[in-house]
């Protein structure tokens, strides 16, 4: 399920993170490694996320991924073996939440993005999505919350 999407402007966000390229076949097998790496970094360091961990792709995945497993924060954090401190951009982006288990996703965003065309819009080539309610927390998959983020022209 798709909610009814929005524009906003977004303010760059201080984020650490670890760049990620793979084949399509094993994002499954470096996902949870990289989240939980890049938690323990933080705890190491002393420094709380300011919000829910996120990914920022480079462009739309194809048969590989390219992009960024994030969590923001309120300022630079150390390097710390794959994790490095980043900022992403302030933009003018349009915003949905899809419901639903991640296996959806993809057609989710095939969905979103014909709905920004249809409005009128021009999107650039990189997009988010912010894990907002997910299999960490216990909830079925049909329950977990995904925050589509694609960036405008």
């Amino acid at each position: 399920m798709l909610e009814t999407f929005k524009i906003v402007d977004l303010p760059a966000q201080a984020v650490a993170c670890i760049h990620i390229t793979v084949p399509a076949t094993q994002i499954q097998t470096v996902m949870g490694p990289g989240i939980q790496e890049l938690f323990a970094a933080l705890q190491e360091q002393g420094v709380a996320p300011t919000g829910p961990w996120f990914t920022h792709h480079s462009r739309r995945p194809t048969d590989t991924f390219d992009f960024d497993i994030c969590l923001p924060v309120a300022a630079a954090v150390k390097e710390q073996g794959r994790v490095k401190s980043g900022t992403i951009p302030a933009m003018r982006a349009a915003q949905t939440v899809y419901q639903g288990a991640y296996e959806g996703l993809g057609e989710a965003w095939g969905t979103f993005i014909q709905q920004i065309a249809d409005a009128g819009h021009r999107t650039k080539v990189d997009l988010v999505e912010t894990y907002v309610l997910g299999p960490e927390t216990g909830a079925p998959p049909q329950e977990w919350r995904t925050q589509l983020t694609q960036p405008l022209e």
